[in-house]
């Protein structure tokens, strides 16, 4: 027994010595860690330290770069990322830029831009309580509809009988594709006819409109608007039948080529023949024409919001009656509101300025100027918004035209050129596509082309305007042309950038309301020379 007990307390002895052993090892060995631990965070942090001073002393392009870094998280964001550090990890100064510093890479000024539409609205409502107190209300719709319903007759409203008339041209263009396609009348023949017509339906209105008697020019400018839209449809349409005409020929001529090989004869040898397989938009057009020659097609096409005709255009599936009632409400509160700015607020400006104008006194003429320019422009942006935006995709929705691409970014327009391929895509496409590229492929230099569009640009705008005043000035061919030359400035001297930007604006706010004055007072020479000398109500 006591032996028993002897081994027994030998064992526990001999357990506890080598746990014991094993115990003082473990703390040996985290004593160990915890002293390498020390020493690698001492050298970490001189350093970090080193580092921190080298830094702040001598590399003053990566402290930018950190600050660009850090700043993109706002003052309160920091702030809390700074709250979460201790005391000791806090840092107060570091080597940083000042905020409108151009090296310190903030770029959030929101508040500035917020303050600049608040101060925009501020006075231009000061001058809107200033018109209303001087003026009282000029907005009168009744006076607006009496106009438009004023002896109701057909003769009357001789701008609606020309474009009902109009459709003489459309229906002779119809009519002479059809005997085109079937081989009685040559291309040359055509091209000589075509332009007589066209030239013959953007004449005829202008001359009833300069030889009836005086009207108002409003309705004048619509209607002589869609008389060039009609002239610009239609040389498209006869140039795309042209160009589709051609490839149908060409796709005969190649079947033939190709007859002897299997799949020449029903159509598909531009699978079958490697020498035509980039000619797909070739044989698609052979394919679709002239089985496109509807007058359905044609009229589809009068009316689509486009001047560029296509044998196919994408549609969409339905009509999305929430989409369409949201444009035809754009539509009718936009045009109101532009009929009310122009009478409460540009009309009276406009008058106020024929004195001055005609005594040519240059400083109150300038002030007319830039007083006339703010009233001006926001009517034009409405204008831009209610036609290219409300307007255009009503008129797509019905039709369930697919291609709404009616402008692009043209604010962001650091140069003239980019300014006009994007604030009016239809007409951008249109040049493009059958002035630019027709004189670029026929060895024409771009400088020629460019000059070109400019030009046919120019006399329609002159054509819009001189007409429904029933009066010739260049004022507006002068204006367009000048775009050339100022196009060089912005791409080659002033290299786009804000600078550009702000060049173009420039020209917007300036170039229109001096268009506009000029022509106002040459009308008004013309046609009411007692208003210029007699004292107005309007007047000071």
């Amino acid at each position: 027994m006591h032996s028993c007990h002897s081994r027994y307390i030998d064992r526990v002895r001999s357990f506890t010595r080598v746990n014991g052993a094993l115990f003082e090892t473990s703390l040996a060995f985290l004593a160990h860690i915890h002293v390498k631990m020390d020493e690698v965070r001492r050298r970490k942090a001189s350093v970090e330290s080193k580092e921190s001073q080298e830094s702040s002393w001598s590399s003053v392009g990566t402290n930018a770069q950190t600050n660009q870094t850090k700043r993109k998280f706002s003052f309160a964001q920091q702030r809390q990322l700074e709250d979460k550090k201790g005391p000791c990890e806090r840092q107060v100064h570091r080597a940083q830029d000042s905020l409108f510093s151009q090296s310190s890479g903030w770029t959030n000024f929101r508040g500035f831009f917020n303050l600049s539409i608040l101060l925009l609205v501020i006075s231009n409502g000061r001058v809107a309580l200033e018109n209303v107190i001087k003026y009282g209300i000029l907005i009168s719709p009744l006076q607006w509809i009496s106009l438009l319903f004023k002896d109701i007759s057909f003769w009357n409203w001789p701008n609606l009988a020309l474009l009902i008339a109009s459709n003489v041209t459309i229906i002779t263009i119809f009519f002479s594709e059809l005997i085109i396609s079937y081989g009685w009348l040559g291309n040359r023949f055509a091209g000589v006819f075509y332009t007589f017509l066209i030239a013959t339906h953007l004449s005829v209105p202008a001359i009833f409109t300069l030889l009836a008697p005086a009207q108002n020019p409003i309705f004048a400018v619509a209607a002589m608007s869609i008389f060039v839209i009609e002239a610009l449809k239609m040389v498209s349409y006869v140039h795309v039948n042209y160009w589709a005409r051609c490839a149908h020929e060409e796709m005969a001529q190649a079947k033939q080529k190709h007859k002897h090989l299997p799949g020449g004869e029903d159509g598909k040898c531009t699978a079958l023949h490697p020498d035509l397989k980039d000619e797909l938009s070739l044989y698609e057009m052979a394919r679709l024409y002239p089985s496109t020659l509807t007058l359905s097609n044609l009229y589809y096409f009068m009316l689509a919001p486009t001047l560029c005709y296509e044998l196919k255009f994408p549609r969409t599936h339905r009509i999305r009656k929430h989409f369409l009632l949201k444009r035809i409400v754009e539509v009718v509160f936009l045009g109101f509101l532009i009929a009310a700015l122009i009478q409460q607020w540009m009309v009276p400006t406009v008058h106020n300025s024929m004195g001055p104008l005609s005594e040519m006194e240059f400083t109150r003429c300038l002030e007319r100027l830039l007083k006339l320019a703010v009233p001006n422009h926001v009517i034009w942006l409405i204008f831009f918004y209610s036609t290219f935006h409300s307007l255009l995709n009503l008129i797509a929705e019905v039709l369930r035209f697919a291609d709404r691409e009616f402008y692009r970014d043209f604010w962001n327009a650091e140069t003239v050129s980019y300014f006009w391929k994007t604030w009016n895509i239809p007409v951008h496409r249109w040049a493009l596509r059958h002035i630019y590229m027709p004189m670029t492929r026929n060895n024409w230099s771009k400088s020629s082309a460019v000059f070109a569009v400019f030009f046919v640009s120019a006399f329609f705008h002159e054509y819009l305007v001189s007409v429904p005043l029933q009066m010739f000035r260049i004022w507006a061919l002068m204006g367009m042309l000048a775009q050339v030359p100022l196009s060089f400035v912005t791409d080659r001297i002033v290299k786009g950038g804000r600078a550009g930007n702000v060049v173009v604006w420039l020209s917007l706010i300036v170039g229109q309301p001096l268009a506009i004055l000029m022509y106002v007072h040459d009308w008004y020479i013309i046609h009411h020379p007692q208003l210029i000398t007699e004292n107005s109500i309007y007047e000071f």
